[in-house]
């Protein structure tokens, strides 16, 4: 009988401390994400605050939005008469690896892009101080370039339960949200790209640049022929926009929930290079 009473002791006293470990884990979990989101909160305003007169050179960009974290609302002109809001010198002295910054409006999509050579999984759980985080960083592989000028650029980002990185991605699922917001904007140390959303369904989790020779014109057009008869039932297709072989297109890729082997995409076409690269045109 006492052997007993002192297996169930055991029994409880094990249980308790499996209950007060994954009341820890979840504890450090919840602590790291509410850390990394103040990280973003806070970089996002720094990255967007405007040189003082000293720090300023010429000819170099001046922030003209909102600092307030808050989106600004952006003219149908702005790669004509907005300069490039944000101060990549402040950015790249916190990590020269971020190249770029990618802007959704109406989304809590506003990040910097990060891109390590060699590397390609280490931000996916390292944030913009190169510090690991789980919830990783906005960022590309290096089998693209950091100057978009691929036919195809594959852009990564968790699918957070905070709403944070790419997990609003999804909010193109709705037919809406996907008519009503066709842009997405990349801003470059020497220019701002537009690109008009054509595509969002969700996707197998093949990796796409491995699968497909997009320097292929036949390979791409064929996959570009194959986005237009996706089967996905949450499939948004602007059948407006033509995108061809000569174009360059962005693909925008997160995880779908629980769903381990699916993919949700986001795919835009540049519209509008103010550098001028490859012919396209302010």
């Amino acid at each position: 009988m006492e052997k007993k009473r002192r297996f169930w002791r055991m029994i409880l006293v094990l249980s308790l401390v499996g209950c007060i470990c994954c009341l820890g884990f979840v504890a450090w979990y919840l602590v790291q994400d509410y850390a990394a989101q103040k990280q973003y909160e806070e970089i996002q305003e720094t990255a967007t605050e405007p040189q003082t007169e000293q720090e300023t050179e010429p000819e170099t960009y001046v922030f003209t939005g909102e600092i307030d974290g808050e989106e600004a609302e952006l003219p149908d002109n702005i790669f004509k008469d907005l300069e490039n809001p944000i101060d990549f010198k402040s950015l790249q002295d916190i990590n020269p690896e971020l190249y770029a910054w990618i802007q959704i409006p109406d989304t809590n999509i506003n990040y910097p892009i990060a891109q390590r050579e060699g590397d390609d999984e280490f931000y996916l759980h390292h944030d913009m101080y190169q510090q690991y985080r789980f919830a990783g960083c906005i960022y590309t592989e290096d089998c693209n370039s950091r100057d978009f000028t691929d036919p195809n650029t594959v852009i990564y980002g968790h699918n957070m339960k905070n709403k944070s990185m790419f997990q609003n991605l999804h909010l193109f699922e709705d037919k809406t949200f996907f008519d009503e917001h066709p842009y997405v904007y990349i801003y470059m140390p020497d220019g701002i790209l537009v690109y008009e959303i054509f595509a969002s369904y969700t996707y197998d989790d093949r990796h796409i640049m491995n699968s497909f020779d997009f320097d292929d014109p036949t390979v791409f057009e064929e996959y570009l022929n194959s986005i237009l008869h996706v089967r996905a039932m949450d499939a948004n297709i602007r059948e407006a926009v033509d995108v061809t072989v000569d174009d360059r297109i962005i693909t925008l890729e997160t995880c779908v929930g629980v769903q381990t082997s699916y993919r949700y995409l986001v795919q835009a076409v540049l519209v509008s290079d103010s550098r001028g690269v490859s012919g396209i045109s302010e």
